[in-house]
């Protein structure tokens, strides 16, 4: 008389065990990621957008688990400088000043030249992190922040002031981060490893 309560608990601790697999194993929204306030579509982001800084430590560390993040995502990732603070408006000046030359993202030795000259040490002066800058981009052929004329300068400001209405429209608080197809905004913090971040973005690139 039993059997068939038995088989109904059975059934449904079977039932409790696929649905707490398929919880921990599908990325949670408030956990990896969250909806952005507001859809950023209509500023033509890349499908994997990275949100950084030139000034933050982790943005830098980041910079070298890109290369990995694009392989596992099979996806070229798109870049916007956040401008907080006034520090992070002139690191968007000096990161916008390459993009708008190249008409393209810096590759990934470009970028580690400027958050090297931005993130110099406290002994540094003045003059020898503005070499550092110069020498960033003559050595690749390019005008440096110091020498743009004033069109480029006009150009310039276009760029820095795109990227702010993005900051402020999806209220992007902190960095690194990731906006997905301009809907969805990784929490870097809910992973443990670069493997879990592209996870994420995986699934994102699939949500509507």
């Amino acid at each position: 008389m039993f059997k068939p309560l038995t088989k109904f608990i059975t059934a449904l601790a079977a039932v409790l065990v696929i649905a707490g697999c398929s919880e921990t194993d599908e990325p949670q929204q408030g956990v990896q990621y969250e909806a952005l306030p507001a859809v950023l579509t209509e500023f033509n982001l890349s499908p994997i957008t990275e949100i950084f800084s030139l000034n933050c430590g982790h943005c830098r560390q980041m910079e070298s688990a890109i290369p990995e993040i694009e392989s596992l995502t099979d996806q070229k990732i798109g870049k916007v400088h956040v401008t907080f603070n006034e520090s992070a408006q002139i690191s968007a000046m000096i990161y916008y000043t390459a993009v708008m030359q190249l008409d393209a993202t810096p590759d990934h030795a470009f970028m580690d030249d400027l958050f090297g000259a931005v993130q110099m040490g406290a002994d540094a002066t003045p003059e020898q992190r503005q070499q550092a800058l110069e020498t960033a981009f003559t050595s690749r052929g390019l005008v440096s922040p110091y020498q743009l004329n004033k069109e480029q300068q006009v150009a310039l400001f276009e760029y820095v002031k795109k990227a702010e209405e993005v900051s402020v429209k999806g209220q992007i608080n902190s960095v690194p981060t990731f906006i997905i197809n301009g809907k969805y905004q990784v929490l870097t913090a809910g992973h443990q490893d670069v493997t879990g971040i592209a996870k994420t973005i995986n699934f994102l690139l699939t949500q509507p």
